[in-house]
């Protein structure tokens, strides 16, 4: 069995010897990964196919390619994001400098799932390195090839005393969210992000959640209907709606529904067939487990299109679903599958109502071309993050920080969001031993004014 505290013990020990805090060891490691990941490529896509039988292409754009590109964004910045940096110090405390020191937390557990098992489990570890981290890894026992590949990454890169690996299931979870860690970096669902926070807190452990829920996408009247329904399609369908920011359901107006359910089910056929299920590019449920979820939540449902499955292959149509309401069971949670139910709604207003009455998704998308109802959207409605006129790709960009809000999780990462988030900002203030100003010292008699006046 494996000795966690172990692990973190010598973890520790090597972070206490400074290492890997120099910038130039972060950067030499990080290029390290980034060869090794190009020397593995067609590996690494050939593990993503055996877990969720995604393409060459799908491989690369949704998890390859991000990866490589945040280490290249991050390898050009880090230099900058790591130094100390000046910042106004208040006149009351002349003659002072003061200045933030970023510094590294320590040991950081990250915690993957397998939807993305490559960049969900990579994309975080080039975080906590160029943060000047030790870390351990837990990828998901739900992607096992994938989760292999990464753990030999890992061994074959890093020592153990640096950044260890940790394959296995429950048992291995529990067994290392009992253990006392300097960061936890979760991703994964909300229940299971619930209960990694209660683990944390008892050692008063700093939290990351990416967590999850019910993404909306708003189809307004003046939208481009085509272009809306292209976007909505590829968005929803990517990796078979296994996407923690795929459009969980669609709201529309109700005068464009018709006109839009039509284009959807034309670029179904044109994006995946007649028979997605016999389409050799399109991804398969992780496991009989959600295969038969996903399947339980089209129970009862009017099909609009698709419906179809095979079992042999955990592979379910791309499917919509209309006369629902929020009552129905493919609106009581999550669906993270290729099911995509369609409500409708009369104005804006009564669009961001909707939304606001539940918790707040992680991802909104808009279509429209009136710059009014976007602005309403953007004002009145809370999420982590989105799109207008097009889904998904906000989370493509290491200029942005991506993250939830609320029920769908907290913090952020890529690029610089990434640095910080694994970074603690030390604030520090410098004082002069030429002069000591008398004012703050007892007895302060008259000293009230001149205080004032300083301020």
């Amino acid at each position: 069995m494996t000795d966690y505290k172990e692990i973190i013990r010598k973890q520790r020990e090597y972070f206490r010897e400074g290492e890997c805090k120099s910038v130039g060891f972060r950067i030499a490691q990080l290029q390290r990964m980034n060869a090794w990941i190009c020397k593995n490529e067609e590996a690494i896509m050939e593990t993503l196919h055996k877990d969720l039988h995604k393409s060459p292409f799908e491989a690369y754009a949704t998890e390859i390619g991000i990866v490589k590109e945040e280490i290249k964004y991050t390898l050009k910045h880090l230099r900058r994001w790591a130094k100390p940096r000046r910042v106004p110090t208040p006149l009351t405390q002349f003659p002072s400098s003061s200045f933030i020191y970023p510094e590294p937390y320590g040991a950081v557990l990250i915690m993957s799932p397998w939807n993305y098992p490559f960049q969900l489990t990579v994309a975080p570890l080039v975080g906590a390195i160029c943060a000047g981290n030790c870390a351990v890894v837990k990828p998901s026992a739900y992607s096992p090839h994938t989760s292999d590949i990464v753990a030999r990454m890992i061994r074959e890169l890093f020592p153990e005393k640096y950044v260890s690996v940790i394959t296995g299931g429950r048992k291995e979870n529990e067994a290392l969210l009992n253990e006392r860690f300097d960061y936890i970096f979760f991703t994964g669902s909300v229940n299971v992000g619930k209960y990694v926070m209660e683990k944390a807190s008892k050692h008063l452990t700093p939290v990351s959640l990416e967590l999850g829920g019910k993404s909306p996408c708003i189809v307004d009247e003046t939208a481009d209907i085509k272009l809306a329904a292209k976007r909505i399609v590829w968005g929803k369908f990517l990796n078979s709606g296994q996407t923690c920011v795929a459009p969980d359901y669609i709201l529309v107006q109700k005068s464009v529904k018709d006109k839009l359910l039509k284009q959807i089910e034309k670029y179904i056929y044109k994006m995946y067939g007649k028979d997605a299920c016999h389409n050799p590019e399109y991804p398969k449920m992780i496991n009989d487990k959600h295969f038969d979820r996903v399947l339980g939540l089209m129970r009862g449902t009017h099909i609009v299109c698709g419906g179809g499955s095979r079992s042999d292959t955990r592979q379910i149509e791309p499917t919509v679903v209309d006369q629902v309401n929020w009552d129905s069971p493919v609106m009581q949670e999550e669906i993270f599958g290729p099911v995509l139910p369609v409500l409708t709604f009369y104005d804006i207003k009564e669009a961001a109502a909707m939304v606001n009455a539940r918790p707040r998704p992680l991802a909104l998308y808009l279509f429209t071309k009136e710059k009014r109802r976007e602005a309403y959207i953007l004002r009145n409605v809370s999420y982590g993050g989105g799109c207008i006129n097009d889904t998904v790709v906000h989370l493509a960009t290491s200029h942005m920080p991506f993250g939830g809000v609320g029920n769908s999780g907290m913090g952020g990462y890529h690029g610089k969001a990434s640095f910080d988030t694994f970074t603690h900002e030390k604030s520090i203030m410098k004082k002069s031993l030429l002069i000591d100003i008398p004012v703050r010292y007892a007895p302060f008699k008259n000293k009230l004014n001149i205080l004032k006046k300083l301020q």
